[in-house]
């Protein structure tokens, strides 16, 4: 009886240790000079206001650093 649930439990702990070993294998395949994200609306403003947004958006990004 003992050894039934030894084996049990080490199949168990066998599985979930297995289980963590698992990886996706969802690929993204880029090409070169092609961007296919969304479309940026400071895209669609005046350079001169652009340029302040983009400074805007620069100093949150690496404000951490």
């Amino acid at each position: 009886m003992h050894m039934k649930k030894l084996a049990l439990a080490l199949g168990i702990a066998a599985t979930l240790g297995l289980a963590g070993c698992w990886e996706s294998s969802d690929v993204t395949l880029h090409e070169a000079g092609k961007y296919k994200g969304g479309q940026d609306p400071l895209l669609d403003q005046q350079v001169s206001s652009r340029t302040e947004s983009l400074k805007k958006r620069f100093q949150l990004v690496q404000a951490d650093r």
